[in-house]
C-alpha cells in the first residue's frame, strides 16, 4: 500500500484537505483519517493531488520524429523520448494524432503517408507490451479529401489500430480557413514563396472543388467507429448546419468550434466540445479563430488538450483558476474527467475516487507558476522532481 499525506486532494467537484490518500496496487483504494502501515508515505506537503492528464489530441510525436524536414528519427526512440517528456508535464494517457492527408498544398510531410501512419500506429498498439512510462493511445486524423484513406480507415479501426478517429476539412472559405485572406497568407507561409493572384485563384478553385467522402461513407466509418467502442470527433466547425450534419453522421466530440455560437450549439446537441490549451498562454488563437479563454468561461469548452505544446494543460487550468477565478475542481475536470468521459475511459481514469487507476500527479506552486513534483502511473511513483534555491 502507498499512503499520501498532507495533500489538497482535487476531487470532481472538491477539494479534500485532512485526509490520507491510500493506493492498493494499480488502484485507488480510498481516504483514511490516519496514516496507517504502508509500504510507501509520500508527503504532500500541502501540494495539489490530481488526476494525471488525460490528452486527446496532440501531435507532439511528430516533433520527436521529425524535428527538422530531411532529420527523420527512429520512431521507437521518438515514442520513448517523447513520453518522457510527457511524463514530466502530467500527461498520464496521450492520444497520439496523427493525420492522413491527401493534399500536399501546404507541403508534403514524410510523416503523413500511409506507410508511416501505420506504422506509427503499429508502434503505439505495441508499446505497451514493452517498457513504457504512460498510458499510450492512436487518434487518426482523417483528411476527408483523402478519398483512399476511407478503406485505410476502415481496416485500422477493424483491426482494432485506432482508439480516436476525427474527420478534418481545411478547404479554404469554411471551418479553420473560413477567411480566404488568412488562407492565402498561410498557403505562402508553409510554400515559402510568394503565390501570384492568378495562381491562387486557381488553386482556390481546386481545393474548392476537390471530391471529398460522402455523407454515406462517413457515416459507415462512424459506425463501425462505435461498434469497436471508438470516439468520433468532427474538427473545425463553424456552423450550426455543419453540426446537424455531424450529429447525423454520429459525431461524439467538436474538436475546436470556430466561434462561440458553434461551441454552444455543440454542447446543446451533446457533443463534448474540445478547445486548445495553448489558446490560453497566447490569450487567443493563433489563426483568428475562437478564444479558449473566452469559451470556459461562457460554459461551452469541456475538454483542454495540447494541441501542439504539452506544457499547455498544466499552465492552462492554472491560469484560468487564477485568472480568471473559475473553480480549480472545474478546471481540473477540463484535462482529466471530462476528456476520460468523451473517450468512453471514465470507468477507470479521470478522477480520484475509490476503483479508479491511480494516475496521480502531486503539484506545488513555484515563482507563481504550477509545476509537477510526483507523477504516478498505475500506482507507480514514474516521475519526482525537488526544485532548488
Amino acid at each position: 500500500m502507498i499512503a499520501i499525506k498532507n495533500g489538497r486532494i482535487v476531487l470532481e467537484d472538491s477539494i479534500l484537505e485532512g485526509k490520507v490518500l491510500l493506493i492498493e496496487g494499480d488502484r485507488i483504494l480510498g481516504f483514511s483519517d490516519e496514516v496507517p502501515e504502508a509500504e510507501r508515505v509520500i508527503d504532500a506537503h500541502g501540494r495539489y493531488v490530481t488526476p494525471g492528464f488525460i490528452d486527446i489530441h496532440s501531435d507532439k510525436i511528430e516533433q520527436f520524429i521529425l524535428p527538422r524536414p530531411t532529420a527523420k528519427f527512429d520512431f521507437e526512440l521518438a515514442l520513448k523520448e517523447c513520453e518522457r517528456e510527457l511524463l514530466h508535464l502530467g500527461i498520464t494517457t496521450i492520444y497520439h494524432s496523427l493525420s492522413l492527408y491527401k493534399d500536399e498544398m501546404f507541403g508534403k510531410s514524410p510523416l503523413r503517408t500511409q506507410e508511416n501512419v501505420r506504422k506509427i500506429a503499429d508502434l503505439i498498439r505495441d508499446i505497451h507490451e514493452r517498457n513504457h512510462l504512460i498510458h499510450h493511445r492512436f487518434h487518426l486524423r482523417l483528411e476527408i479529401d483523402n478519398i483512399g484513406a476511407y478503406g485505410i480507415a476502415k481496416e485500422m479501426i477493424e483491426k482494432k489500430m485506432i482508439d480516436e478517429i476525427s474527420f478534418m476539412d481545411h478547404s479554404p472559405g469554411q471551418g479553420q480557413y473560413r477567411d480566404i485572406g488568412m488562407y492565402y497568407q498561410v498557403l505562402e507561409k508553409y510554400q515559402n514563396r510568394e503565390i501570384k493572384e492568378e495562381e491562387f485563384a486557381q488553386m482556390l478553385e481546386e481545393q474548392q472543388n476537390k471530391e471529398m467522402l460522402s455523407f454515406a461513407q462517413m457515416k459507415e466509418l462512424c459506425e463501425l467507429a462505435h461498434a469497436n467502442g471508438i470516439a468520433v470527433a468532427s474538427h473545425d466547425d463553424d456552423t450550426k448546419e455543419k453540426l446537424h450534419i455531424n450529429e447525423k453522421i454520429g459525431v461524439d466530440i467538436s474538436e475546436f468550434p470556430i466561434n462561440i455560437e458553434t461551441a454552444k450549439e455543440a454542447r446543446q446537441l451533446g457533443f463534448y466540445t474540445v478547445v486548445g490549451a495553448p489558446n490560453i498562454l497566447l490569450g487567443g488563437s493563433h489563426s483568428g479563430n475562437m478564444s479558449a479563454a473566452e469559451a470556459i468561461e461562457a460554459g461551452c469548452a469541456d475538454v483542454l488538450c495540447s494541441d501542439y505544446y504539452p506544457p499547455a494543460i498544466l499552465h492552462g487550468v492554472f491560469k484560468m483558476h487564477e485568472k480568471a477565478g473559475i473553480d480549480l475542481p472545474q478546471m481540473v475536470q477540463k484535462a482529466t474527467l471530462n476528456p476520460a468521459k468523451a473517450v468512453g475511459l471514465a470507468e477507470d481514469y479521470g478522477s480520484i475516487a475509490p476503483g479508479k487507476k491511480a494516475d496521480l500527479l502531486i503539484i506545488d506552486i513555484l515563482d507563481g507558476y504550477p509545476v509537477i513534483t510526483h507523477v504516478l502511473v498505475d500506482g507507480r511513483t514514474t516521475s519526482r522532481v525537488e526544485y532548488r534555491r
